[in-house]
Protein backbone atom coordinates (compact mmCIF):
# COMPACT_ATOMS: atom_id res chain seq x y z
CA UNK A 1 0.00 0.00 0.00
CA UNK A 2 0.98 3.56 -0.63
CA UNK A 3 1.83 5.47 2.42
CA UNK A 4 0.13 8.95 1.97
CA UNK A 5 2.72 11.50 2.34
CA UNK A 6 1.33 13.69 5.85
CA UNK A 7 1.29 17.59 5.35
CA UNK A 8 3.71 19.97 6.00
CA UNK A 9 2.58 21.73 9.36
CA UNK A 10 2.64 25.89 10.38
CA UNK A 11 2.89 25.60 13.42
CA UNK A 12 3.26 28.67 16.02
CA UNK A 13 3.98 28.42 19.62
CA UNK A 14 3.84 31.13 22.20
CA UNK A 15 5.57 31.39 25.52
CA UNK A 16 6.28 34.45 28.08
CA UNK A 17 10.06 33.69 27.82
CA UNK A 18 13.13 32.44 25.25
CA UNK A 19 16.71 32.62 25.37
CA UNK A 20 18.55 35.02 26.44
CA UNK A 21 15.62 34.56 29.02
CA UNK A 22 16.38 30.80 31.03
CA UNK A 23 14.11 28.80 32.73
CA UNK A 24 12.85 25.21 32.20
CA UNK A 25 10.46 25.75 29.36
CA UNK A 26 12.62 28.23 27.83
CA UNK A 27 15.18 25.00 27.81
CA UNK A 28 12.25 23.26 26.48
CA UNK A 29 11.13 25.32 23.80
CA UNK A 30 15.04 24.97 22.54
CA UNK A 31 14.82 21.82 21.96
CA UNK A 32 11.03 21.23 20.77
CA UNK A 33 10.94 23.74 18.45
CA UNK A 34 14.70 23.02 16.76
CA UNK A 35 13.12 19.38 16.30
CA UNK A 36 9.83 20.22 14.53
CA UNK A 37 11.81 22.50 12.16
CA UNK A 38 14.12 19.77 11.57
CA UNK A 39 11.24 17.30 10.86
CA UNK A 40 10.53 19.65 7.97
CA UNK A 41 7.94 21.81 9.62
CA UNK A 42 7.43 25.80 9.76
CA UNK A 43 7.71 26.88 12.95
CA UNK A 44 7.55 29.86 14.76
CA UNK A 45 7.27 31.31 18.42
CA UNK A 46 6.13 34.98 19.53
CA UNK A 47 7.47 35.66 22.71
CA UNK A 48 8.61 38.60 25.06
CA UNK A 49 11.19 41.60 24.23
CA UNK A 50 14.74 40.85 26.00
CA UNK A 51 17.50 42.78 26.17
CA UNK A 52 20.34 42.28 23.10
CA UNK A 53 17.41 40.68 21.14
CA UNK A 54 16.20 41.19 18.12
CA UNK A 55 12.00 42.34 17.30
CA UNK A 56 12.30 39.45 14.70
CA UNK A 57 15.19 36.43 14.64
CA UNK A 58 15.78 32.84 13.77
CA UNK A 59 17.21 30.50 16.10
CA UNK A 60 17.75 26.89 14.56
CA UNK A 61 15.78 27.55 11.86
CA UNK A 62 12.54 28.92 14.28
CA UNK A 63 11.30 32.19 13.35
CA UNK A 64 11.44 34.35 16.34
CA UNK A 65 8.75 37.68 16.85
CA UNK A 66 9.59 39.46 20.51
CA UNK A 67 6.99 41.82 21.88
CA UNK A 68 6.92 44.15 24.93
CA UNK A 69 3.27 43.59 25.63
CA UNK A 70 4.63 39.42 26.16
CA UNK A 71 7.06 40.74 28.60
CA UNK A 72 5.81 39.17 32.33
CA UNK A 73 8.60 41.40 34.16
CA UNK A 74 6.86 43.94 32.86
CA UNK A 75 3.63 43.21 32.96
CA UNK A 76 3.83 42.31 36.55
CA UNK A 77 4.83 46.02 37.23
CA UNK A 78 2.55 47.74 34.95
CA UNK A 79 -0.57 46.02 35.59
CA UNK A 80 -2.68 43.97 33.25
CA UNK A 81 -5.44 47.02 33.02
CA UNK A 82 -5.90 48.38 29.12
CA UNK A 83 -3.93 46.22 26.99
CA UNK A 84 -6.17 44.03 25.15
CA UNK A 85 -5.62 46.24 21.90
CA UNK A 86 -2.27 45.90 22.07
CA UNK A 87 -2.43 42.10 22.71
CA UNK A 88 -4.88 41.86 19.66
CA UNK A 89 -2.75 44.00 17.58
CA UNK A 90 0.65 41.86 18.35
CA UNK A 91 -1.06 38.33 18.29
CA UNK A 92 -2.77 39.43 14.43
CA UNK A 93 0.36 40.74 13.31
CA UNK A 94 2.15 37.23 14.36
CA UNK A 95 -0.29 35.07 13.12
CA UNK A 96 -1.35 36.79 9.97
CA UNK A 97 2.34 36.74 8.78
CA UNK A 98 3.06 32.77 10.41
CA UNK A 99 -0.16 31.83 9.10
CA UNK A 100 -0.37 28.89 11.52
CA UNK A 101 -2.16 25.32 11.24
CA UNK A 102 -2.00 24.89 14.87
CA UNK A 103 -1.24 27.29 17.66
CA UNK A 104 0.12 25.76 20.72
CA UNK A 105 0.56 28.42 23.91
CA UNK A 106 2.36 27.46 27.10
CA UNK A 107 1.77 28.42 30.40
CA UNK A 108 -0.79 30.76 29.38
CA UNK A 109 -3.55 29.17 31.70
CA UNK A 110 -1.75 31.52 33.91
CA UNK A 111 -0.80 35.39 34.75
CA UNK A 112 -2.47 37.00 31.91
CA UNK A 113 -6.72 36.68 31.47
CA UNK A 114 -6.58 38.89 28.49
CA UNK A 115 -3.83 37.45 26.96
CA UNK A 116 -5.30 33.69 26.71
CA UNK A 117 -9.26 34.93 26.04
CA UNK A 118 -7.60 37.32 23.10
CA UNK A 119 -5.78 34.04 22.18
CA UNK A 120 -8.87 31.68 22.09
CA UNK A 121 -11.17 34.08 20.79
CA UNK A 122 -8.79 34.89 17.33
CA UNK A 123 -8.02 31.29 17.16
CA UNK A 124 -11.62 30.09 17.17
CA UNK A 125 -12.65 32.77 14.80
CA UNK A 126 -9.78 31.58 12.65
CA UNK A 127 -10.62 28.04 12.67
CA UNK A 128 -7.18 27.19 14.19
CA UNK A 129 -6.79 24.07 16.64
CA UNK A 130 -5.72 26.12 19.92
CA UNK A 131 -3.22 23.63 22.29
CA UNK A 132 -2.27 24.15 25.24
CA UNK A 133 1.08 22.80 27.57
CA UNK A 134 0.59 23.02 31.17
CA UNK A 135 3.97 23.34 32.28
CA UNK A 136 2.75 23.88 36.36
CA UNK A 137 -0.80 23.79 37.88
CA UNK A 138 -1.85 26.26 40.91
CA UNK A 139 -4.27 26.75 43.59
CA UNK A 140 -6.22 29.97 42.63
CA UNK A 141 -9.23 31.22 40.69
CA UNK A 142 -7.07 32.63 37.58
CA UNK A 143 -6.03 29.00 37.32
CA UNK A 144 -9.13 27.68 37.32
CA UNK A 145 -10.80 30.19 35.33
CA UNK A 146 -8.50 30.08 31.95
CA UNK A 147 -7.91 26.19 32.32
CA UNK A 148 -11.64 24.80 32.17
CA UNK A 149 -13.14 28.19 30.72
CA UNK A 150 -10.97 28.70 27.93
CA UNK A 151 -11.68 26.28 24.76
CA UNK A 152 -8.29 24.89 24.39
CA UNK A 153 -8.48 22.24 21.12
CA UNK A 154 -6.32 19.78 23.55
CA UNK A 155 -4.33 20.26 26.58
CA UNK A 156 -0.61 18.84 27.03
CA UNK A 157 0.61 17.47 30.47
CA UNK A 158 4.59 17.51 31.46
CA UNK A 159 3.60 14.72 34.00
CA UNK A 160 1.36 12.27 34.72
CA UNK A 161 1.11 14.26 38.20
CA UNK A 162 0.30 17.45 36.57
CA UNK A 163 -2.62 15.48 34.50
CA UNK A 164 -3.85 14.60 36.84
CA UNK A 165 -4.28 17.90 38.85
CA UNK A 166 -5.74 18.86 35.68
CA UNK A 167 -8.63 16.28 35.86
CA UNK A 168 -8.99 17.19 39.34
CA UNK A 169 -10.18 20.56 38.56
CA UNK A 170 -12.33 19.37 36.12
CA UNK A 171 -10.49 18.82 32.62
CA UNK A 172 -11.97 15.98 30.48
CA UNK A 173 -9.38 13.10 30.63
CA UNK A 174 -9.66 12.86 26.76
CA UNK A 175 -9.00 16.54 26.79
CA UNK A 176 -5.52 16.18 28.32
CA UNK A 177 -2.35 13.66 27.11
CA UNK A 178 1.10 13.80 28.79
CA UNK A 179 3.87 14.40 27.19
CA UNK A 180 7.05 14.42 29.01
CA UNK A 181 9.84 16.16 27.83
CA UNK A 182 13.07 15.29 25.81
CA UNK A 183 16.51 16.04 25.91
CA UNK A 184 19.31 16.81 23.47
CA UNK A 185 21.26 13.41 24.31
CA UNK A 186 23.69 14.93 22.02
CA UNK A 187 24.74 18.09 23.92
CA UNK A 188 24.07 16.89 27.02
CA UNK A 189 26.24 13.01 26.91
CA UNK A 190 28.51 10.87 29.13
CA UNK A 191 31.84 12.55 26.79
CA UNK A 192 31.18 16.47 27.21
CA UNK A 193 34.74 17.24 28.77
CA UNK A 194 34.83 19.40 31.75
CA UNK A 195 38.20 20.98 31.34
CA UNK A 196 36.57 24.55 30.41
CA UNK A 197 34.99 24.68 33.22
CA UNK A 198 37.55 24.08 35.69
CA UNK A 199 40.21 26.53 34.15
CA UNK A 200 36.84 29.09 34.57
CA UNK A 201 36.75 27.96 38.22
CA UNK A 202 39.34 26.32 39.40
CA UNK A 203 38.17 26.09 42.56
CA UNK A 204 36.76 23.17 41.33
CA UNK A 205 39.72 21.16 40.47
CA UNK A 206 39.90 17.71 42.96
CA UNK A 207 36.73 18.62 44.72
CA UNK A 208 33.40 16.14 45.23
CA UNK A 209 31.08 17.85 43.64
CA UNK A 210 27.39 17.74 43.52
CA UNK A 211 25.40 19.98 41.46
CA UNK A 212 21.81 21.57 41.82
CA UNK A 213 21.42 22.59 38.73
CA UNK A 214 18.03 24.20 38.70
CA UNK A 215 17.67 27.99 39.46
CA UNK A 216 18.06 29.33 42.76
CA UNK A 217 14.96 29.60 44.71
CA UNK A 218 13.30 28.18 48.08
CA UNK A 219 10.71 26.44 46.15
CA UNK A 220 13.75 24.82 43.51
CA UNK A 221 14.92 23.35 47.37
CA UNK A 222 18.02 25.37 47.33
CA UNK A 223 18.10 25.74 51.00
CA UNK A 224 17.78 22.16 51.33
CA UNK A 225 20.92 21.39 49.53
CA UNK A 226 22.69 24.19 51.60
CA UNK A 227 21.38 22.73 54.91
CA UNK A 228 23.05 19.21 53.84
CA UNK A 229 26.09 20.43 52.67
CA UNK A 230 26.67 21.12 56.86
CA UNK A 231 26.86 17.38 56.93
CA UNK A 232 27.94 16.64 53.96
CA UNK A 233 31.56 18.57 55.06
CA UNK A 234 31.51 16.97 58.04
CA UNK A 235 32.23 13.48 56.30
CA UNK A 236 34.23 14.99 53.30
CA UNK A 237 35.84 17.75 53.63
CA UNK A 238 36.19 18.70 50.01
CA UNK A 239 32.68 18.28 48.88
CA UNK A 240 31.70 21.22 47.02
CA UNK A 241 28.23 22.22 45.96
CA UNK A 242 27.18 23.89 42.69
CA UNK A 243 24.09 26.59 42.35
CA UNK A 244 22.80 28.08 39.43
CA UNK A 245 21.88 32.32 40.56
CA UNK A 246 20.16 33.14 37.05
CA UNK A 247 19.96 37.05 35.56
CA UNK A 248 17.47 36.59 33.02
CA UNK A 249 13.96 34.53 34.16
CA UNK A 250 10.71 35.80 34.47
CA UNK A 251 9.88 36.49 37.45
CA UNK A 252 6.30 36.96 38.32
CA UNK A 253 6.45 37.32 41.60
CA UNK A 254 9.35 39.34 41.80
CA UNK A 255 10.98 36.77 44.65
CA UNK A 256 14.13 35.50 43.05
CA UNK A 257 16.26 38.28 44.59
CA UNK A 258 15.10 38.14 47.80
CA UNK A 259 15.20 34.25 47.93
CA UNK A 260 18.80 34.06 46.83
CA UNK A 261 19.47 36.91 49.49
CA UNK A 262 18.44 34.12 51.94
CA UNK A 263 20.31 31.49 50.70
CA UNK A 264 23.51 33.60 50.76
CA UNK A 265 22.95 34.32 54.35
CA UNK A 266 22.85 30.30 55.33
CA UNK A 267 25.81 29.63 53.28
CA UNK A 268 27.31 32.40 55.61
CA UNK A 269 26.05 31.78 58.70
CA UNK A 270 26.92 28.06 58.55
CA UNK A 271 30.38 28.91 56.74
CA UNK A 272 30.41 27.17 53.72
CA UNK A 273 31.59 29.89 51.54
CA UNK A 274 34.93 27.47 50.05
CA UNK A 275 32.45 24.77 49.49
CA UNK A 276 29.80 26.52 47.28
CA UNK A 277 30.15 28.30 44.28
CA UNK A 278 27.18 30.34 43.05
CA UNK A 279 27.47 31.68 39.55
CA UNK A 280 24.84 32.78 36.71
CA UNK A 281 26.12 29.69 33.97
CA UNK A 282 25.42 30.21 29.89
CA UNK A 283 23.20 27.25 28.52
CA UNK A 284 26.52 26.24 26.67
CA UNK A 285 28.25 25.73 30.08
CA UNK A 286 25.58 23.73 31.64
CA UNK A 287 26.64 20.16 29.82
CA UNK A 288 30.33 20.66 31.61
CA UNK A 289 29.08 21.04 35.04
CA UNK A 290 27.14 17.93 34.85
CA UNK A 291 30.47 16.72 33.68
CA UNK A 292 32.07 18.31 35.99
CA UNK A 293 29.95 16.73 38.80
CA UNK A 294 29.65 13.34 40.95
CA UNK A 295 25.78 14.21 41.63
CA UNK A 296 22.99 15.52 40.99
CA UNK A 297 20.55 16.91 43.38
CA UNK A 298 17.15 18.76 43.24
CA UNK A 299 15.13 18.42 46.55
CA UNK A 300 12.35 20.51 45.18
CA UNK A 301 9.84 21.73 48.15
CA UNK A 302 7.11 22.61 46.15
CA UNK A 303 5.38 20.03 43.60
CA UNK A 304 7.57 20.28 40.88
CA UNK A 305 5.89 19.59 37.32
CA UNK A 306 8.54 17.39 36.02
CA UNK A 307 12.08 18.89 36.13
CA UNK A 308 14.09 18.98 33.08
CA UNK A 309 17.57 18.53 34.92
CA UNK A 310 16.79 15.05 35.56
CA UNK A 311 16.68 14.49 31.92
CA UNK A 312 19.92 16.02 31.70
CA UNK A 313 21.82 14.44 34.61
CA UNK A 314 20.84 11.27 33.17
CA UNK A 315 21.75 11.71 29.71
CA UNK A 316 25.67 13.10 31.26
CA UNK A 317 25.47 9.80 33.25
CA UNK A 318 24.95 11.30 36.44
CA UNK A 319 22.75 9.72 39.28
CA UNK A 320 20.46 12.34 40.55
CA UNK A 321 18.43 12.55 44.04
CA UNK A 322 15.42 13.93 44.17
CA UNK A 323 12.52 14.93 46.68
CA UNK A 324 9.15 12.80 46.21
CA UNK A 325 7.53 15.47 44.57
CA UNK A 326 5.55 16.21 42.19
CA UNK A 327 6.40 14.83 38.92
CA UNK A 328 9.98 13.88 39.54
CA UNK A 329 9.32 10.23 41.08
CA UNK A 330 7.89 9.38 37.16
CA UNK A 331 11.59 9.39 35.83
CA UNK A 332 13.84 8.93 38.92
CA UNK A 333 13.59 5.62 40.17
CA UNK A 334 14.68 4.88 43.50
CA UNK A 335 17.70 2.95 43.77
CA UNK A 336 17.25 2.79 40.08
CA UNK A 337 18.94 5.30 38.60
CA UNK A 338 19.45 7.92 41.58
CA UNK A 339 17.79 8.25 44.89
CA UNK A 340 14.46 9.99 46.63
CA UNK A 341 13.90 12.00 49.68
CA UNK A 342 11.27 13.03 51.72
CA UNK A 343 10.40 16.86 50.87
CA UNK A 344 12.63 19.07 53.32
CA UNK A 345 14.95 16.13 53.86
CA UNK A 346 18.00 17.44 54.08
CA UNK A 347 19.67 14.56 56.52
CA UNK A 348 18.55 12.62 53.85
CA UNK A 349 19.94 14.17 51.33
CA UNK A 350 23.29 14.45 53.02
CA UNK A 351 23.40 10.84 53.55
CA UNK A 352 22.57 10.02 50.23
CA UNK A 353 25.30 12.00 48.39
CA UNK A 354 27.89 10.95 50.72
CA UNK A 355 26.71 7.13 49.53
CA UNK A 356 26.77 7.92 46.01
CA UNK A 357 30.34 10.51 46.71
CA UNK A 358 32.25 6.99 48.38
CA UNK A 359 30.45 4.40 45.88
CA UNK A 360 32.24 4.79 42.36
CA UNK A 361 30.60 1.65 41.34
CA UNK A 362 27.29 2.46 42.76
CA UNK A 363 27.34 6.01 40.86
CA UNK A 364 28.94 4.44 37.53
CA UNK A 365 25.22 1.63 37.54
CA UNK A 366 23.02 4.60 38.36
CA UNK A 367 24.26 6.64 35.61
CA UNK A 368 24.12 3.72 32.83
CA UNK A 369 20.35 3.10 33.79
CA UNK A 370 19.78 6.54 33.77
CA UNK A 371 21.50 7.47 30.09
CA UNK A 372 19.55 3.53 28.71
CA UNK A 373 16.03 5.18 29.79
CA UNK A 374 16.66 8.72 28.30
CA UNK A 375 17.88 6.99 24.52
CA UNK A 376 14.76 4.77 24.72
CA UNK A 377 12.08 7.10 25.75
CA UNK A 378 12.99 10.42 26.40
CA UNK A 379 15.53 11.75 23.20
CA UNK A 380 13.97 15.58 21.42
CA UNK A 381 12.84 13.75 18.34
CA UNK A 382 10.53 11.57 20.87
CA UNK A 383 9.24 15.16 22.48
CA UNK A 384 8.42 15.94 18.43
CA UNK A 385 7.07 12.39 17.62
CA UNK A 386 4.83 12.74 20.18
CA UNK A 387 3.67 16.50 19.97
CA UNK A 388 3.31 16.03 16.32
CA UNK A 389 1.19 12.71 16.89
CA UNK A 390 -1.18 15.23 18.41
CA UNK A 391 -1.68 17.94 16.14
CA UNK A 392 -2.47 15.20 13.22
CA UNK A 393 -5.25 14.46 15.30
CA UNK A 394 -6.63 17.95 15.03
CA UNK A 395 -5.29 19.08 11.41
Amino acid sequence: MKKTKKKRLNIAHLHWGFPPVIGGVETHLTILLPMLAEMGHNVSLLTCSAEGAKAEDEFNKVSIMRAPIMDLNWLVKRGLHGIDKEVRKVYSTFIDKYKPDVLHAHNMHYFSKPHARILAEIAGKKGIPLFLTAHNVWDDNLFLELTINIKWTHIIAVSHFIEKELIGVGCSHKQTTTVHHGVDEKMFSPDIDPKPIFKKYPQLKGKKIFFHPARMGLAKGCDVSIKALRFIKERIPNAMLVLAGTKNIVDWGLTQQKDIAYMVHLVEKFDLKKNVLIDAYALDEMPMLYAASQVCVYPSSAPEPFGLTMLESMATERPMIVSKAGGMPEIIRDGINGFIIPIKGYEELASRVVQLFSDDKLRERFGKVGRSMVEKGYTRRSVAEATLELYRKFC
